[in-house]
């Protein structure tokens, strides 16, 4: 992604590994402070997931990922089930960190799964280097088919919707919702975004940073303002990420508000997408688990309090969309309608 520091334009990941240490774009200094986080082990970045200094469903499957890697390095000794004890104990920190977005779950088993193929703890550790590895770049490798299969959707002259950040700062690179809109702008095709807010935690600042380094034409809306931009045919079609996709039951979790755009779009007959990779999706769950975050975020806005002492707030992070409100999802092998998933 495209980052502007003192003055200069430079090339950035979300998210990389490096001599034993994670480091990625700390996202609760932005947008006013561009700062990289640094984590030594893998309790430091199972503390960044649940302080969200990392998020996004892709970025913190890789974070936990490389957080078992982290593991793996630390252990000593050369017994293999004192090993294999640690990465579980590891692994379990990992699952306990966020429970909705299914990507973490599904990267720790990923990584799990090695531990069966390996015959010492030498082997053990550089297959789940290697696993974690590969997974970072599988997922950076499908945020970009995403971007070049949900492009061409995206006419010329488009005004796009989105809501919450699903841009690089959620992946490793490129982002999910926003890579159609990257490759469309860097094609010459003249859009604008409506950037939803996203109260409590207001992601959409992310989003409108990235956007303003990008230089893509963007205007930020208060979440309750979507309604009303529709009603005026102002807005084209709908993006959004996700954080799980229940193919089987037919509904897909992402930040809470997401429910209300996806019926004031069909309400509006606005084309309403989902663009996620396949490892955010889930063949087998019943129920996806809705996270629940602390009310001081509602109550609060950068510190200072809005609300009268005793006020008490409820914090879904999540909500659920039926996909009969979706046109189609947006994934790395191409763009599907609910029925065909």
């Amino acid at each position: 992604m495209k980052v502007k520091v003192e003055g200069k334009v430079l090339n950035y990941k979300n998210i990389w590994f490096e001599g034993g240490k994670l480091h990625f774009i700390d996202q609760t200094k932005l947008p006013f402070k561009f700062s990289i986080f640094t984590s030594n082990n893998y309790r430091q970045t199972a503390a960044a997931i649940k302080e969200m200094k990392v998020r996004g469903a892709p970025a913190i499957g890789v974070a936990a990922a490389y957080a078992l890697a982290q593991a793996a390095l630390e252990f000593e000794g050369e017994n293999l089930d004192g090993f294999v004890a640690h990465i579980k104990k590891a692994s379990s920190a990992m699952k306990g960190t966020r429970p909705t977005a299914v990507d973490l779950f599904n990267a720790v088993d990923e990584i799990l799964k090695v531990l069966e193929k390996g015959r010492n703890v030498e082997d053990c550790r550089e297959l789940i280097l290697n696993k974690a590895e590969a997974l970072a770049e599988g997922s950076l490798q499908a945020c970009r088919r995403i971007g070049a299969n949900g492009e061409k959707l995206v006419k010329d002259g488009s005004s796009i919707l989105t809501h919450c950040n699903a841009g690089a700062l959620a992946c490793v690179d490129y982002g999910t919702a926003l890579a159609p809109l990257r490759l469309a702008h860097s094609r010459g095709k003249k859009i604008f975004v409506f950037v939803d807010e996203t109260r409590p935690r207001l992601q959409g600042a992310l989003t409108e940073w990235e956007l303003q380094n990008e230089g893509i034409p963007h205007a930020v809306i208060v979440d309750n303002a979507a309604g009303f931009y529709m009603q005026r045919k102002e807005i084209d079609l709908c993006i959004v990420g996700a954080d799980r996709i229940a193919v089987k039951n037919g509904y897909f979790a992402n930040k809470v508000g997401t429910y209300e755009k996806a019926v004031l779009a069909k309400e509006n007959n606005i084309p309403f997408y989902v663009a996620a990779p396949m490892s955010s999706f889930d063949f087998s769950i019943k129920e996806i688990p809705i996270e629940e975050r602390s009310g001081e975020e509602v109550l609060y806005i950068g510190g200072r309090r809005i609300f009268a002492k005793g006020a008490r707030a409820k914090n879904p992070a999540f909500d659920i969309t039926p996909l009969e409100y979706v046109t189609a999802v947006i994934t790395e092998t191409g763009v599907f309608k609910p029925a065909e998933l």
